[in-house]
C-alpha cells in the first residue's frame, strides 16, 4: 500500500494570524534523570491540517464530535489550481461536476468565494480540502466557510499538496476526537493504490 502523508506538522507550522501560539512543554525527560520522556502541547485546534466542524461560523451547529466520519475517508480528486480567488466561474469551467471528495492544490494560495461554493453544490460534493491555511479569503471567511458548512460539506484545511500530483485517491482524514468544539487536528493521508480503494468502495 502505497500512503502519501499530505498533513502539516502541528508544532512548526505557522499559525493563521491573530490564533494563539503553538507551545511544547517538556514535563518530564529522561535525559535529566526522570524514567520517561511526556510532552505537553498548547495549540489552537484550527492549526496546522484540520477540520472545521459546522460550529465554527453557524451557530447552534454540530461539533466536531458529531461529524460524520464517512466524509472524511473514501475516494477523492486532487485539482491544481492557479493562485488567487476561485470564482463560481471558475468553478463551472474547470472543476469536475461530479465529485465526493475534493482537495485544492493552489501552493497554499488559493481561496474560495461564496458564489463558487454554490456552484460546486450540484456536484455531490461532501468533503473539500485545501492546501491554504483556510478555504476563505481574509475578508470574507464568513460567507464563504457559512455556504459550505451550511450545506454539509466538510472542511479540512492547510493540507500539504506540495508532492501530490493531480488525480484519484483513496482518503483517510478522519479528525481526532476532541469533544463538543469547533474543529481538530487532522492526519490526512492519501492512498494512490486503486485496487485497494476500489476494494474498499
Amino acid at each position: 500500500m502505497n500512503i502519501v502523508d499530505v498533513s502539516r506538522p502541528l508544532l512548526t507550522t505557522i499559525e493563521y494570524p491573530g490564533d494563539p501560539e503553538t507551545r511544547l512543554d517538556t514535563v518530564r525527560s529522561i535525559e535529566k534523570g526522570d524514567e520517561c520522556n511526556l510532552s505537553a502541547v498548547y495549540a489552537c485546534v484550527h492549526t496546522a491540517t484540520h477540520a472545521d466542524a459546522p460550529s465554527h461560523f453557524l451557530e447552534g451547529g454540530e461539533t466536531i464530535d458529531n461529524a460524520d466520519l464517512n466524509k472524511y475517508i473514501g475516494q477523492c480528486t486532487v485539482i491544481e489550481v492557479p493562485p488567487g480567488v476561485i470564482t463560481g466561474e471558475y468553478v463551472n469551467r474547470y472543476f469536475p461536476k461530479h465529485c465526493d471528495r475534493l482537495l485544492i492544490k493552489g501552493d497554499s494560495q488559493s481561496f474560495f468565494m461564496e458564489s463558487a461554493v454554490y456552484e460546486l453544490l450540484d456536484s455531490g460534493l461532501c468533503l473539500i480540502g485545501t492546501d491554504a491555511n483556510s478555504v476563505g479569503k481574509s475578508g470574507s471567511q464568513m460567507k464563504t466557510h457559512k455556504a459550505f458548512l451550511q450545506n454539509d460539506i466538510a472542511i479540512i484545511e492547510n493540507l500539504d499538496l506540495s508532492d501530490v500530483e493531480p488525480g484519484d485517491y483513496y482518503l483517510v482524514a478522519l479528525p481526532v476526537k476532541m469533544g463538543a468544539i469547533e474543529g481538530a487536528p487532522v492526519r490526512a493521508v492519501l492512498i494512490d493504490d486503486y485496487i485497494l480503494w476500489n476494494k474498499l468502495s
